[in-house]
């Protein structure tokens, strides 16, 4: 049986301010160079502490952007791949990732297993619940309130109008293994989170930000239910 996953599949994922592209990638600009001091009365992480605590379900939509930054002493980030689509969460550890454009591709969590599903390839791939923050960043925001436990939260200052949280895996077999992040930055305003930046060890970022939230609604339980498609290629990853 073949895998034959996106190259871009395991980074899906999450995001809230249908932000101008000129303003989002300034944010990326402002967050290279480390612009902005912590400031004690915008504490981000208290943001971040009171989002996981007191948000309990959620819906919106996200915006994804794959970046480059442009070699030589002119630094410009240039978006190479963009994705759109909505969300919905509910804790604990249940959401659903619905990609719509340019190809529609679904990532639900139950609670017990991760499940994503490629209509092009039309094929559903299951991944264990413990392995969903090494899957898709969707899972720190969206999944259980307990993220001291895999990470290590720091305040990295003020920038574009966010005040920024610096997410560092800890060394734990559930939360660190096969974590593809080296550098995990979420950009708080009023308690929300607005933008998030994800860097790997292979210099790729991948921007989110996310618009039209709606918090503590009351949310179906069939939006984390998923059927394979008849004919479908069902994958199982340990």
């Amino acid at each position: 049986m073949s895998v034959r996953l996106r190259c871009n599949q395991l980074y899906l994922f999450v995001a809230w301010a249908n932000m101008p592209r000129p303003y989002f990638l300034g944010l990326l600009i402002l967050g290279m160079f480390g612009i902005g001091q912590p400031t004690c009365a915008n504490d981000a992480v208290e943001q971040l502490r009171s989002f996981t605590k007191n948000t309990r379900s959620a819906s919106g939509d996200f915006l994804q952007q794959q970046v480059s930054l442009s070699s030589g002493s002119d630094i410009k980030p240039r978006v190479v791949r963009q994705q759109q689509g909505t969300f919905v969460f509910s804790r604990p550890g249940r959401f659903s990732w619905n990609t719509l454009k340019p190809f529609e591709q679904v990532m639900i969590a139950d609670g017990k297993q991760l499940m994503m599903w490629d209509k092009d390839l039309n094929q559903v791939t299951y991944r264990k619940a413990n392995l969903a923050l090494a899957a898709s960043p969707a899972a720190i925001l969206f999944g259980n309130t307990a993220l001291e436990e895999y990470f290590e939260l720091n305040n990295a200052g003020e920038r574009g109008n966010l005040f920024w949280v610096e997410l560092i895996p800890k060394n734990s077999k559930d939360s660190a293994e096969d974590m593809p992040y080296t550098k995990i930055g979420i950009g708080m305003a009023g308690n929300l989170p607005i933008a998030m930046e994800l860097r790997d060890q292979f210099g790729n970022i991948v921007l989110l930000s996310f618009s039209n939230l709606k918090t503590n609604i009351s949310i179906s339980p069939s939006q984390f239910i998923f059927k394979a498609p008849s004919g479908a290629e069902v994958l199982k990853l340990q």
